[in-house]
């Protein structure tokens, strides 16, 4: 049986995580593990953990540390048997100890994006906020202006995707992920990526990747998103 790898990938909004997380899970069997599809499910589940999520999400407030932990270690521990990949958990040091008490990872990558390059992909980004899909008008457009894919229902821009708002954003990420980089460092796990096209990065992690997993047979991966 082959050994479990278990990776986070970390970056700031517009980062490109999700496309870069795909890749992977497509390439080399990994699970794909979205904290925001585990939030929106349990809205929609109900669940106590979905009640205080939602309290929070209402409020457009982050979720904080203890609602996202009980949400997400129950989770991680029905997979202890799998390799597997997270994207947005841990966000903050006591997420990512929480984290460690639970399992180590092997492998933490995160992206550096410029300001820049940041600013112009969230100005043409826009979601479908029920199944939390994302659209971008300059190099992933819906086949219909404004409406999903799958659904046909309407898509929105955020707020805090304008111009104004991101700088703030950045900011904190920038602020909790530090402490959060600085513990991954110390243990050796962490592999930091910059550049301004998700397209140039990838070949870099896609070769980081193939020296540390034995590439699975296609189809042998899972993925917990929409």
């Amino acid at each position: 049986m082959a050994k479990l790898f278990r990776a986070a990938i970390m970056g700031p909004p517009g980062s490109g995580k999700g496309t870069i997380s795909k890749r992977i899970a497509e390439s080399f069997g990994l699970q794909y593990l979205s904290s925001g599809h585990y939030l929106r499910e349990s809205i929609v589940a109900n669940t106590e953990a979905g009640v205080l999520v939602r309290s929070y999400v209402e409020r457009s407030l982050l979720v904080p540390d203890h609602v996202m932990t009980r949400l997400m270690l129950p989770r991680l521990e029905q997979l202890i048997g799998h390799s597997w990949l997270l994207d947005g958990f841990p966000r903050t040091l006591a997420q990512a100890q929480a984290l460690n008490n639970l399992c180590q990872l092997d492998l933490v990558i995160s992206l550096n994006i410029p300001y820049e390059t940041l600013k112009d992909r969230l100005s043409d980004r826009w979601i479908h906020p029920a199944s939390g899909r994302v659209y971008n008008m300059g190099f992933n457009p819906p086949k219909v202006k404004g409406k999903d894919d799958i659904t046909g229902e309407p898509l929105i821009q955020h707020d805090d995707d304008k111009p104004e708002a991101l700088m703030a954003r950045l900011r904190h990420y920038k602020d909790v992920a530090k402490p959060v980089i600085a513990l991954y460092k110390s243990q050796g796990v962490l592999h930091s990526f910059s550049g301004t096209e998700t397209d140039r990065i990838w070949p870099y992690i896609n070769s980081l990747l193939s020296t540390k997993i034995h590439t699975q047979p296609s189809g042998a991966f899972q993925t917990h998103t929409p």
